[in-house]
């Protein structure tokens, strides 16, 4: 019994320095994560959390553990002040510490004990039950149309991003090829220019 107790106060230190972020982007990779969050101390693990009821079980929170209590104090005080920037771009995340009922893999706390029963249509408590069942679907139907529609505006973004990019590298060689092959000199020379070649 007392390995139990143990076992559970081990937990519960784990939990104490463990940030829980969500609003993440859908494309968001824990590497991504755990490379952000590496400047604020040491992460030793990152898991992203998956939300069944949203499209294709995508995460958009995880669970962000850190060596100590501090480190993820810290996390969540620069992210409520910073934007957060992942890929570039920032996100509007939330960070608060983490509880207990937000791990999957939680040990049982000892003396603790869970009575199930099914409900009946006759008991009063039936129907509070149905009305919940009925706004869980609705909302999952509600966060699959907005991740859907969030997914769509991240990829145009990332398109004209990767436009933008291109054009700009597409530029710069132009100008390196015009400098490189003699033309910019042959130009000046015409124009009666000088020119200064940095070194």
């Amino acid at each position: 019994m007392e390995a139990l107790f143990e076992e559970y106060a081990e937990f519960e230190n784990k939990v104490k320095r463990t940030v829980y972020i969500d609003n993440l982007s859908p494309l968001a990779k824990e590497s991504v994560v755990k490379a952000a969050l590496d400047q604020f101390g040491t992460v030793i693990q990152v898991k992203l959390i998956r939300t069944y009821l949203e499209l294709k079980g995508i995460g958009r929170a995880v669970l962000v553990e850190m060596q100590n209590a501090d480190e993820a104090k810290a996390i969540i005080s620069e992210i409520r002040n910073s934007p957060f920037m992942i890929s570039g771009m920032p996100r509007p995340v939330r960070a608060r510490p983490a509880v207990v009922a937000m791990f999957d893999d939680r040990p049982r706390k000892p003396g603790r004990r869970i009575l199930c029963c099914w409900l009946k249509s006759s008991d009063p408590d039936f129907e509070v039950a149905m009305k919940m069942k009925r706004v869980v679907r609705n909302h999952a139907k509600e966060a699959n149309f907005l991740l859907k529609r969030q997914l769509e505006e991240e990829e145009q973004l990332a398109k004209k991003q990767s436009e933008s990019l291109n054009a700009i590298y597409n530029k710069y060689e132009l100008i390196e090829y015009v400098c490189n092959s003699g033309t910019a000199t042959r130009l000046a020379k015409h124009y009666k220019m000088s020119t200064y070649v940095r070194q």
